[in-house]
């Protein structure tokens, strides 16, 4: 697996529908990472607690948007939802690995949502 922490981003662009964020690196790799994989995957404290035991598999959230990116530091983004959800800094690092493995993360998400009796469409949390 190629090393995530080698690329650097040359570009961060929220798509006009609010509904992915664009990610380019510096060795040309392109990555459209929607919102709701953003969202489910946040690296704050409220969906990944402290602990894997305490991680939350949150539901509902396939039509949420992005309403805000901004920087923190030179180093990562915090990336504001319309669900109110803005604690998660995102890293350069965290953003290349989740577009490098999107589409797995996606289904773990999905087999997650399942597990625990939770859907994509109704809020929900567990």
């Amino acid at each position: 697996m190629p090393d995530v922490t080698l690329a650097w981003p040359v570009e961060i662009r929220l798509l006009k529908d609010r509904r992915a964020l664009q990610v380019a690196f510096d060795d040309g790799k392109t990555f459209n990472l929607p919102a709701e994989l953003l969202r489910v995957t946040s690296p704050s404290a409220e969906v990944q607690g402290h602990s894997e035991a305490e991680r939350k598999t949150v539901g509902g959230k396939r039509n949420v948007t992005i309403l805000s990116v901004d920087p923190v530091g030179n180093y990562a983004v915090r990336i504001g939802f319309d669900d109110m959800h803005a604690t998660g800094i995102y890293s350069w690092t965290f953003l290349r690995d989740l577009g490098l493995n999107a589409d797995r993360r996606f289904q773990e998400y999905i087999d997650d949502l399942e597990a625990k009796g939770l859907d994509r469409d109704r809020p929900g949390v567990r």
